[in-house]
């Protein structure tokens, strides 16, 4: 039986996903709602009583900083735990949340082993009782957040991917692979982060629903599913903080001995601002080609 409640809110349905399986897997005690936007989240909130939120801070409608000073100002919320979790790590956008009152702060992409330990964190003793009252462990099974991680965020091997080396679930077979990364002309970079590693790559293909980049062997590699937050840099400009997940992963030739990986990040953003700016990049891109 569910002791706490907590609201997950964010404009990415993956996201979402990601928190709740990783909250449902270690801390049972926790009954998880979620909301997609911060409009949504504070009318959950004016009806239910919620014990911890966990927002992002970039959604249409409210975003996760308004709603927090609008917790901030509410008596039944004014000391209710607030983690935010974006990937606006800059330090200005760090003050400002702290400046209103934020609780914790948790940089995208992340992992759900540091998800956990921001969520123990906050609630500290309450966690900790809830838990003992249901005759669970804080600290759960030694493998409660591996397992999340391995479901939702498995891990390649640093080492250089290659299709005889890559897991199974990476083993992707199209109907047609790029032949070669290098392509004439200007080309767009692209960084591409993770919870624990970066990855530096050209863009070779870009829609609104998602991006094909190609990477050099040698760097590390993530796992299928695992949450990443894609950086494009161009002539014109950047086109900053593209929430996705990995989609795709495999090798640009048949030969085991490739340079190059392939890698297709899914989108999941849905904030109109970012999906316009999207566009104009998208358009620019087809006409470099």
């Amino acid at each position: 039986m569910a002791l706490l409640k907590a609201l997950v809110v964010d404009d990415a349905s993956f996201v979402r996903d990601l928190v709740k399986r990783t909250m449902r897997q270690s801390f049972p005690v926790i009954d998880v709602s979620e909301a997609p936007n911060g409009k949504r989240a504070q009318s959950l909130m004016m009806r239910t009583q919620f014990d911890l939120i966990l927002c992002d801070w970039e959604m249409p409608e409210m975003s996760g900083l308004e709603l927090l000073q609008w917790m901030r100002q509410a008596e039944a919320y004014r000391k209710v735990p607030f983690i935010m979790i974006t990937s606006r790590g800059d330090k200005e956008h760090v003050v400002e949340a702290v400046k209103q009152g934020v609780s914790e702060y948790l940089g995208k992409p992340f992992s759900p082993e540091g998800l956990g330990k921001k969520i123990i964190k906050v609630m500290g003793r309450r966690l900790e009782e809830a838990m003992a009252r249901a005759g669970k462990s804080l600290a759960g099974p030694p493998d409660a957040f591996a397992e999340s991680a391995a479901l939702l965020t498995r891990k390649s091997s640093p080492a250089p991917v290659s299709p005889a080396s890559a897991p199974a679930a990476a083993q992707v077979k199209p109907a047609t692979v790029p032949r070669a990364p290098a392509p004439q002309g200007p080309r767009s970079m692209a960084s591409v982060r993770f919870a624990d590693s970066s990855l530096r790559s050209v863009v070779k293909d870009i829609n609104l629903t998602e991006v094909q980049v190609i990477a050099k062997r040698g760097q590390s590699f993530p796992g299928i599913l695992e949450p990443a937050v894609v950086d494009i840099e161009t002539a014109e400009g950047q086109v900053s903080r593209l929430n996705g997940y990995v989609h795709q992963l495999q090798a640009v030739d048949k030969r085991q001995d490739t340079d190059f990986v392939s890698m297709v990040i899914r989108f999941v953003d849905e904030d109109p601002v970012k999906l316009e700016e999207l566009s104009r990049f998208i358009s620019r891109f087809r006409a470099g080609l």
